[in-house]
């Protein structure tokens, strides 16, 4: 039988990340507030409208449904492939190292791509939000770099103390959402309350195509469950269960808030209304249902909005960081964990230094925080992360087939194979509906669009170099085991006892090479 390799070994007494730390619902609260709902919904929500009509909401409730369908596959094969490295390890298992390793510079590109773009979104929004409140100009640089040091403190303090931040903003975010969505609701809107979103007539129109890429790109950040395993209690449980709820609360809250949006404005009104202040539309919307404070509070909350996601997508990205370094791919220094708060605080060093660089080049090149900054450098780590989700999809049949395992048909081929075609299609919609996301000329978004398969491509490159030149940093890639599964504790996958004779064993399969 096939063993794995052996691991890198740490140093004696080394810190390590807090085991056993976060619950379901505290691994929810990092995804959910990565995807920053309220800022999703409040700044591009009207163009979905603008796109689409009064069926946008049915928009969100399909990519839902398509990203619940790539879920199952995925945390399938979570529960077999344990290693922190998430996307790539998958990858690495199912499509071999050269596509891992070029998965995980893609990841890791990625990641920093969404989280570096949405400072310039802090920056923007809170120049606003200070404007709209009391009249002020006020700079947007000084803005984002004081946002960038705030969060890398909240990523160098432990992870329990970065789920409790996000517990409260992300309750703060969506509660004002609901009060919008609540008093519309039980107003009746002008035309009293409509289904008319659902219909077929509504949904397939010839706008659908740009809805359901921005639904899509709504949800980014709902994998990033998987990369908090070793800091999950009960791993092979919480993580299925914290990715599960993150896609279902998106999805539906997402439609319903549209929905009632529609009904604030009137199904033959609000299309006009989004059109003529797609940034005033939420603002409008509430202002007249619950009053003008609750609208200069969401000018609030939409910058808190902002800061949670950043603090997620910082914790995601530093954990990606710690995963590499321990496979040899990047430095050594970059896997030191901070003593007391079991953090990966090198890591975060140096992802806050990367981003202040890119931060102060667009500052210097008089570029646009919003236009430029967030949508040039938010859309490839967008596409980026679509492109790993596929290539997951695409690992999880060929990973089964290599090994005896207790899973379903259902979990390990159709779902993911599925999913496989309906991410392409999204990747597609996404592809050839860039300039919604841009604003940008053809030129841009056709280097906006190779970024991705270049990425991926000098990843497969390095995979190469390193079978060459470093051939125990590449045979031992991805093949950490950072258990304990749903197996470890005496169960199978379904529940089943581990006497259970029908519960296989499952070995290392042999990665091609």
């Amino acid at each position: 039988m096939p063993q794995n390799p052996p691991e890198p070994q740490e140093p004696p007494g080394a810190p390590r990340l807090s085991a056993g730390t976060l619950s379901t619902s505290d691994i929810a609260f990092f995804v959910i507030s990565a995807a920053a709902p309220l800022t999703v919904m409040a700044g591009v929500a009207p163009i979905a409208l603008m796109l689409g009509g009064i069926g946008a909401p049915t928009g969100y409730l399909l990519a839902g449904i398509t990203l619940a369908v790539f879920a199952i596959g995925f945390t399938t094969m979570s529960r077999h492939v344990r290693g922190g490295g998430a996307f790539y390890a998958y990858i690495t298992q199912g499509l071999g190292r050269p596509a891992g390793i070029g998965a995980a510079l893609l990841a890791l590109v990625g990641y920093l791509g969404m989280s570096i773009g949405i400072y310039g979104l802090l920056g923007s929004a809170t120049v606003e939000t200070v404007h709209a409140l009391t009249g002020t100009e006020i700079p947007w640089v000084p803005v984002a770099l004081g946002g960038l040091l705030l969060i890398w403190y909240g990523g160098y303090r432990s992870i329990d103390f970065g789920a409790k931040v996000l517990g409260v903003l992300l309750i703060a975010e969506t509660g004002i959402l609901v009060l919008l969505a609540g008093a519309v609701i039980l107003d009746g809107g002008p035309q009293g309350l409509s289904f008319d979103s659902f219909t077929p007539g509504n949904v397939l129109v010839p706008g659908t195509a740009g809805v359901l890429a921005v639904a899509f790109a709504a949800f980014t950040g709902f994998e990033s469950t998987v990369i908090y395993r070793r800091e999950a209690r009960d791993p092979g449980r919480t993580i299925p269960r914290a990715t599960y709820a993150a896609v279902a609360f998106l999805g539906l809250f997402y439609a319903v808030v549209v929905w009632a949006v529609i009904q604030a404005f009137g199904d033959d009104k609000v299309v006009q209304a989004a059109t003529d202040d797609p940034a005033g539309l939420f603002f409008a919307a509430i202002t007249t249902y619950v009053g003008a404070w609750a609208a200069d509070l969401m000018h609030i909350l939409i910058v808190t909005s902002v800061l949670a996601s950043l603090l997620a997508f910082h914790n995601a990205i530093n954990r990606y960081g710690l995963a590499l370094s321990e496979e040899g791919v990047l430095p050594r220094a970059l896997g030191r964990i901070q003593p007391r708060h079991r953090s990966p605080y090198i890591a975060g060093l140096a992802q806050t230094a990367v981003t202040a660089v890119v931060i102060l080049g667009f500052a210097l090149a008089g570029a646009d925080p919003y236009t430029q900054l967030l949508l040039w450098v938010n859309t490839p780590g967008m596409i980026g992360l679509m492109g790993l989700m596929l290539l997951t999809a695409l690992a999880v049949p060929c990973y089964f087939r290599t090994i005896r395992h207790s899973e379903g048909r259902l979990r390990t081929v159709v779902a993911p194979v599925t999913a496989t075609v309906l991410l392409t299609v999204a990747i597609t919609l996404i592809a050839t509906k860039v300039e919604l996301f841009t604003g940008a000329s053809s030129l841009v978004n056709g280097i906006l669009l190779a970024v991705v398969p270049t990425v991926f491509a000098i990843g497969i490159a390095l995979a190469l170099w390193l079978r060459r030149s470093h051939p125990s940093v590449y045979e031992n890639f991805a093949s950490r085991d950072d258990g304990p599964s749903a197996e470890a504790d005496g169960r199978s996958a379904d529940g089943r006892s581990a006497d259970d004779p029908s519960v296989m064993e499952t070995p290392t399969p042999s990665l091609p090479s």
